[in-house]
């Protein structure tokens, strides 16, 4: 493949680093942790990392709440480590992908501080400041995802600023051309040290309605949580007017620009809307604007066959020029091995299966951390809660720490089981323990090693990383599809339940990939049969 087109069908493996590998014994992963781990990710068989931010922060949320864009929270290290990580990664031709937080910043950025201070300074038009209404209250009806009105007082201007998210993350005024260009200098930061690419946190909050409409209502029945649970208020409105606006298109262009200056450069934009399918085949359409969409269509709870392929059809409808790209678990959602389980036990066998089935659409892929080892949702009790979106909505929502815990590495008297010599910031869950690298390494049936001769079998495979994809239409709980690519066709067919299940299929010529020792399905006659969570690849002639 071109240069330019290496994440066509690119595995990026995505690091938290607060929980991927501690050096300096603070509980708290690291640059350096990465590092020291960089042979491991390479094993692995992936083309990226996207590494969550590391920037400086006070970690109201965790660094998605920055206060210096340009430098290395003193955290995770330095940007002489950063510059280390981009080297070895390099050396092992691994891409490196940072996190951007774009939309808003946190309320100790130096931006923020000027200005909150009066309105006449010269950055007092930098955030989306608004008057009370004559009642005192807010400006209008605008929630935030994070629980409450989506407005803060701020004293010292006799105003209200926006928050999207967290009280600590105002939102930046992209009206203000200056704004627009000060943020795209701190992207180019980053281009000038190295980075492969971007994924673009929220991007699609950039802009806001320049006339503070109020959002309208969205009845009971039409309450679907993308990101956020059904009881948040937040699930109450149409996000007509808080995000999502026209004037974010060519912003979406001006990043683009920049990044065609440094090629080889991707960009990856996390969207979510009203309809996120079609803003992220709006926002990727024409060349011109971002190279790849993601949301959180396939990071919720439904595991059938028929909303996995209604979802990933529409998509492929609507984007017809861009390029997609899938995750299955991340840092927001509860892991995969849970969320799509019987009864929230782990099953390996559907690890197997759902890390192939991911990596077999069409796109490119995000694998969280963990998700290779098959690690379930961590149990946390409430006493260790360090996300303020669980301790706000406990207990009916439990937060984002069950996804976020440390990485389990040896489970050979390791009381951290490898990631710290302390406390670690979250605990370390007992079960993960159990599934730690150390234990599944020499192991040849393992999750892990299942993943890695997956992984290592999908990248020679031009036909999975670059081809169209035609669905088939199955029964529960059956999904299956077709690749083609410069005149071959590959048959995919994946079991969703635990019981075995059966398919006609009526190929006279049908070739099965036998190589795929974890991956089973047997064909007599015109019946092919898959064991619970079994899968299934042919070359086939259609």
């Amino acid at each position: 493949m071109a240069q330019q087109q290496w994440y066509k069908g690119a595995v990026i493996y995505q690091v938290y680093p607060r929980s991927f590998q501690d050096t300096n014994g603070d509980g708290i992963g690291d640059l350096k942790g990465i590092i020291s781990r960089i042979d491991y990710i390479k094993s692995l068989g992936v083309d990226a990392i996207w590494i969550s931010p590391f920037f400086k922060s006070p970690m109201k949320d965790f660094g998605y709440d920055i206060s210096d864009y340009r430098d290395v929270d003193p955290l995770f290290g330095d940007l002489n480590d950063f510059d280390e990580l981009i080297a070895q990664a390099h050396q092992r031709d691994i891409k490196i992908i940072i996190d951007q937080v774009l939309s808003h910043t946190s309320d100790q950025h130096q931006w923020f501080l000027d200005s909150r201070e009066d309105k006449t300074n010269d950055r007092s038009d930098w955030y989306v400041w608004a008057d009370a209404k004559p009642d005192g209250t807010q400006p209008n009806n605008w929630l935030s995802i994070f629980g409450g009105p989506a407005w803060q007082w701020e004293p010292r201007r006799g105003q209200y600023y926006l928050h999207n998210f967290f009280t600590e993350q105002p939102d930046l005024n992209f009206h203000n051309p200056d704004v627009r260009q000060a943020v795209l200098d701190n992207v180019e930061f980053w281009l000038k040290k190295g980075v492969d690419g971007f994924r673009l946190d929220a991007i699609n909050f950039c802009y806001h309605d320049a006339q503070l409409r109020d959002n309208p209502a969205k009845p009971p029945e039409k309450r679907q949580g993308r990101g956020f649970s059904e009881d948040n208020p937040y699930a109450f409105q149409y996000h007509h007017y808080n995000n999502t606006q026209p004037e974010n298109i060519s912003f979406m262009q001006d990043i683009r620009t920049l990044l065609d200056k440094y090629p080889g450069t991707v960009s990856l934009g996390e969207i979510s809307s009203e309809d996120s399918l079609a803003t992220m085949a709006e926002y990727t359409a024409g060349g011109d604007k971002l190279h790849m969409g993601y949301s959180f269509e396939l990071l919720t709870n439904d595991y059938s066959s028929e909303y996995i392929r209604t979802t990933v059809k529409t998509l492929e409808e609507r984007m017809t020029e861009g390029w997609p790209c899938w995750a299955f678990s991340n840092h927001d959602v509860e892991r995969v091995a849970s969320r799509w389980s019987n009864n929230g036990e782990v099953n390996p066998a559907q690890c197997k299966m759902l890390s192939a089935l991911l990596a077999s659409l069409r796109g490119s892929v995000c694998m969280y951390q963990g998700e290779e080892l098959g690690l379930g949702e961590a149990s946390v009790a409430f006493e260790d809660l360090q996300d303020p979106y669980g301790i706000t909505f406990w207990p009916n929502f439990k937060g984002r720490d069950g996804c976020r815990t440390p990485m389990p590495w040896h489970n050979n008297d390791c009381e951290q089981a490898g990631f710290s010599t302390v406390k670690p910031w979250l605990p370390v869950d007992e079960n993960h323990k159990l599934k730690a690298v150390n234990e599944q390494d020499s192991d040849r049936d393992s999750i892990l090693n299942a993943f890695r001769h997956f992984m290592a079998w999908r990248k020679e495979q031009a036909i999975l990383l670059e081809g169209d994809i035609e669905f088939i239409n199955t029964p529960e709980p059956l999904l299956a599809f077709y690749r083609h690519f410069a005149g071959q066709t590959m048959l995919c067919v994946f079991n969703l339940a635990q019981e075995s299940a059966s398919l006609d299929i009526q190929h006279t010529n049908i070739t099965p990939h036998e190589e795929l020792q974890h991956h089973v399905g047997t064909v007599e006659g015109h019946t092919l049969t898959l064991p619970g969570f079994g899968c299934f690849y042919a070359t086939v002639s259609v």
